[in-house]
């Protein structure tokens, strides 16, 4: 007998669908998540686990096979360098989160008020972000070159130096040309969602606040800042933690260099992978750096259900 999947009415005036009907809708649901899933499992998850199932064993690009080593990779990585790493690490992730919050939440004060050419001026900020970060990486190459390189003209034109520096071949300069370049490419969209917050603060606030006196950094304080610290939050930890694992600017400006001064965990893994040929290593570094990004994200995870809840 055939299941009736016609809606039927009840007494109250309802309309209820047969066990047909539903075993349509879960079919059909489930048709539309397979397609993501199976893409999760084969392009995320599959080699995610392979990676660090690697950190287990003794396994080399060069030759085939594996033997297990239980944890000798992972202790060899934590005496190795690793603590430098870490450092040079948490320099660069710092450095490119701290100056675009800094720039994004001047231009967002400057661009909340109202004059002419704001709306020129939202979108023209955000032409850098547009851009793609190889191509941004580049760019910054060109001007930080020591032989042809925008900026050394620049700074002779203006008697500011008598000769070419070579920013990309010093420690310290090559450091600050990574976190310059970074800076340039993701202020705009620090920019953006923080403007979209100082839109939700209510202006009778600031009217009231500029009778009684107070000035526009008091204001701020007292009034901007109470509603914008959620999101400003949340901005600040995502931007941590994309820049934790940022990769294209660093191999593209520096390679990780110069004497491994610019090395993250994103260079190293793929330095230790596919120069150094040791998939055991790399799979070591990346179950180590894997854990303090997981730490990161339990700590977004809390914040953002904190700032739900308030």
């Amino acid at each position: 007998m055939a299941l009736d999947a016609t809606p039927r009415t009840t007494v109250t005036g309802r309309r209820e669908y047969g066990k047909g009907k539903r075993f349509d809708e879960r079919s059909f649901l489930f048709f539309l998540l397979a397609p993501g899933i199976l893409l999760l499992l084969a392009v995320v998850v599959y080699p995610l686990i392979r990676s660090l199932v690697s950190a287990f064993f003794e396994e080399s690009l060069l030759y085939p096979g594996m033997s297990f080593v239980g944890f000798q990779n992972i202790a060899d990585v934590l005496a190795n360098d690793f603590g430098a790493l870490l450092n040079q690490t948490l320099i660069f992730t710092i450095g490119t989160t701290f100056f675009p919050f800094v720039i994004g939440m001047g231009l967002a004060l400057v661009l909340n008020e109202r004059f002419r050419g704001q709306r020129f001026f939202r979108g023209a900020f955000l032409i850098p972000w547009l851009i793609p970060g190889v191509v941004v990486s580049f760019l910054w190459m060109w001007i930080f070159d020591a032989n042809y390189g925008v900026l050394n003209g620049v700074l002779t034109q203006i008697g500011i130096i008598d000769e070419p520096i070579a920013w990309l071949f010093g420690v310290d300069s090559a450091r600050g040309a990574l976190i310059v370049a970074k800076t340039w490419n993701s202020f705009p969209w620090m920019m953006v969602m923080l403007l979209a917050g100082l839109q939700t603060v209510p202006g009778e606030l600031h009217e009231a606040a500029a009778i009684d006196g107070a000035g526009p950094i008091r204001r701020f304080f007292t009034v901007t800042w109470p509603h914008l610290s959620g999101i400003a939050g949340l901005v600040i930890l995502l931007e941590f933690i994309w820049n934790f694992q940022h990769f294209d600017t660093i191999f593209v400006l520096t390679g990780g260099g110069p004497a491994g001064s610019t090395r993250t965990f994103a260079t190293e893994v793929y330095d230790t992978a596919f120069k150094g040929y040791d998939l055991g290593h790399a799979g070591a570094l990346g179950l180590l750096w894997m854990g303090l990004l997981m730490i990161l994200v339990v700590v977004y995870v809390r914040f953002s259900e904190r700032g739900s809840k308030d």
